[in-house]
């Protein structure tokens, strides 16, 4: 796990210019990477290579990067691990292709790999996550690939003007900033379509000019052929409509039986490392069964980690506690109070680098911050909802689309200005006056914030545009950007086809393709990374991931019980008991700290002279919500959150470009030439 730069072409070529540029660019990702440093350049072809290293497989000088291969032919940066490597070694002894092994690192591997095969024929054969850059010396070409699912980031894109213009790349924002050449202009249809989902979708970055390399992609460059050419290696796409149309033809105990076998042999490979692993654990299905079947597989107590909250509609950490003892794990719990959780957004913009508005950043940070300091790898249960049919939007969905239907929507869109037309507060207060005679499930319930959400809803054309609404989190961002503009995504002008997936099935593909890579996946990274922690997600295996979409929806789905093949898993390891309980949630109380301790705070980045004077929002409809919120007429935290985030993350761009998580032994004499 490291953290990767470079640039090609343009300014920054002069003698001794590379270095420096490149070694910069590293250093503002040194959080990345705090155990090694090195680059390589070549002045004359225009090339430069940044590595910032985490030593987890070969702790020894032979897993220094950049890497050049046997050949000479190839020069890697590399983020991320390739847990068969292993396998592709014996693959290549076997054929007699492989070279003379200098050390034991899954980079070498790689490289040897590509010096046998090519470089698409060897990661189509890798198991893994990563994200790298790899110069071609025979072709003076620069190729970037990023794993099936997007678990490891990649930001490329030319920058500057003319002869000057250069082609950046890199794990982080930060590091291309450092580049003479970068631009610095914010993308006011990325800033739309992060308003709208509350992170910025890929290939869009914040930054004009400047793209995320999409999941199960690869990319080639030359200063001869400047347009990037772009492909898949595999897709998310074909992975679910081939799943489902080859299906599974065993019965429900052998899909149960397959299902932990491909698991186990995802996490026997995920366990390979060379310093300390262990596991978070927050004690629902998903964690609950990566840490089961990593016990089963090792020989001492697993070490796991979570944090619990004093609040207790947000703490899971006694269930987290129960399935430890039952396991046998060695456990860490941390209780988080209010305060401690508030210290950390200060950091978030420097943390995650561009506008990100996941609020469970917050406690995704400090669980990867207490876990950090016990271990180096940590295994997450991260995708199990979206392989398993987990997400209750994949049952409401539905069932709104299908009683929606049966008015017209002339009557649909009466009913909706009937019920926006009075205030979820005074909804509220009527609910509470009838609360003694309400069923025991609808009392306490905020009726009135249900009822104008599901308002919202009824004036939704098609099932898509349900899941849209649904994923949302302003439905016209537009009118709230000015000068905005939504660009075409997978949820909207480049939606795919997804034949012969059923209204479930193709949003639970969306959902992997985008809310998994460009939300879920990224709020991980940049948290753990931060730290300098690696996370591993077995469910991400391609190998589990092509089975399960194999699975019939029955399978995922029984009696209104969701994910039950892999609940099936677990029960042999965990008493169902233990684990069939209400999911109280892994976040923090925004709504009521908007209200409270963060008021102060976004009062000043919600002024609506500064927001004028910034010129990226309408300050009218900022300033509405924000005073609605605080009366507690209506709760915008959700809308008011992605908006205080972009502010927070503008006022951090023009106040510094200094990392807040830079080594203190980092330094630009340090790195290695």
């Amino acid at each position: 796990m490291c953290g990767i730069v470079g640039f090609l072409g343009g300014r920054g070529f002069g003698p001794g210019d590379s270095k420096t540029t490149v070694r910069k660019m590293a250093l503002a990702i040194a959080y990345r990477g705090p155990d090694d440093a090195g680059d390589w350049t070549d002045d004359l072809r225009g090339i430069a290579l940044g590595h910032r290293r985490l030593a987890i497989l070969d702790l020894s000088a032979a897993g220094h990067q950049p890497m050049s291969s046997g050949s000479g032919r190839y020069v890697i940066v590399f983020n991320g691990e390739i847990y068969n490597h292993l396998d592709l070694r014996e693959e290549l002894e076997d054929t007699q292709r492989a070279p003379f092994w200098r050390g034991s690192s899954d980079t070498e591997t790689l490289m040897a790999g590509f010096d046998a095969w090519g470089i698409q024929a060897t990661i189509e054969r890798a198991v893994g996550m990563f994200a790298f850059a790899v110069w071609d010396r025979q072709e003076c070409q620069l190729t970037l690939a990023r794993d099936r699912i997007g678990e490891k980031p990649l930001y490329y894109g030319w920058q500057g003007q003319g002869d000057e213009a250069a082609f950046v790349f890199g794990s982080e924002l930060k590091g291309l900033r450092e580049h003479p050449a970068f631009e610095n202009n914010v993308d006011r249809g990325a800033l739309t379509l992060q308003i709208r989902h509350g992170c910025v979708p890929a290939p869009y970055s914040i930054f004009e000019g400047i793209y995320k390399l999409e999941p199960g992609k690869m990319l080639t460059v030359s200063l001869e052929r400047r347009e990037p050419r772009i492909w898949a290696y595999w897709s998310g796409v074909e992975a679910a409509v081939n799943g489902a149309a080859r299906g599974f033809a065993g019965t429900a105990e052998d899909a149960v039986e397959e299902l932990e076998h491909l698991l186990s042999d995802a996490i026997r490979q995920q366990m390979l490392s060379d310093v300390p692993l262990g596991a978070f654990l927050s004690g629902g299905v998903d964690s609950s069964t990566i840490v089961a079947l990593m016990q089963k597989q090792s020989s001492r107590p697993v070490k796991t980690f979570t944090i619990g909250f004093n609040e207790s509609d947000f703490d899971e950490a006694k269930l987290a506690k129960a399935v430890s003892a039952h396991l046998g794990t060695e456990h860490t719990e941390l209780y988080v109070t209010a305060r401690e959780a508030l210290d950390v957004i200060p950091r978030l913009p420097e943390l995650y680098d561009e506008p990100f508005a996941d609020s469970s950043q917050i406690p995704t940070f400090l669980v990867s911050q207490l876990a950090r300091q016990h271990v180096t790898v940590s295994l997450s249960g991260d995708a199990g909802d979206e392989l398993f049919c987990g997400y209750q939007r994949y049952r409401t969905a539905p069932d709104m689309w299908d009683k929606m239907t049966v008015l017209p929507a002339s009557l649909r869109k009466l009913a909706a200005s009937g019920i926006v037309g009075i205030s979820p507060k005074r909804w509220n207060s009527m609910a509470g006056l009838m609360e003694p005679i309400l069923p025991s499930s609808l009392r306490g319930v905020k009726v009135g914030d249900k009822l104008h959400k599901g308002a919202q809803l009824l004036s939704c054309q098609s099932r898509d545009e349900v899941y849209l609404h649904l994923m949302s989190q302003w439905n016209d961002p537009a009118a709230l950007v000015i000068g905005g503009h939504q660009p075409p995504t997978l949820m909207t002008g480049n939606a795919p086809a997804f034949t012969g997936l059923d209204d479930v099935q193709r949003m639970m593909a969306l959902d992997m393709i985008t809310y998994l890579p460009d939300d879920i996946l990224t709020k991980v990274d940049r948290a753990a990374m931060g730290v300098s922690l690696e996370t591993r997600v077995p469910f991400l295996d391609h190998r589990v991931v092509e089975f399960a979409w194999r699975l019939p929806q029955s399978m995922k789905v029984r009696d209104g019980q969701t994910k039950w093949a892999l609940r099936q898993v677990l029960y042999r390891h965990v008493p169902r008991a233990m684990i069939e309980r209400p999911k109280q949630g892994f976040g923090v109380p925004i709504t009521h700290w908007l209200r409270g301790e963060l008021r102060d705070w976004a009062e000043a980045l919600l002024d609506e002279s500064r927001l004028r004077r910034e010129g990226f929002f309408d300050p009218e409809m900022v300033r509405a919500k924000w005073q609605q919120h605080l009366s507690g007429e209506q709760n915008w935290h959700r809308q008011l959150w992605n908006v205080l985030m972009f502010q927070q993350w503008l006022e951090h761009q023009n106040a510094s470009s200094i990392p807040l998580f830079t080594s203190p032994t980092a330094d630009l004499a340090g790195m290695a030439g």
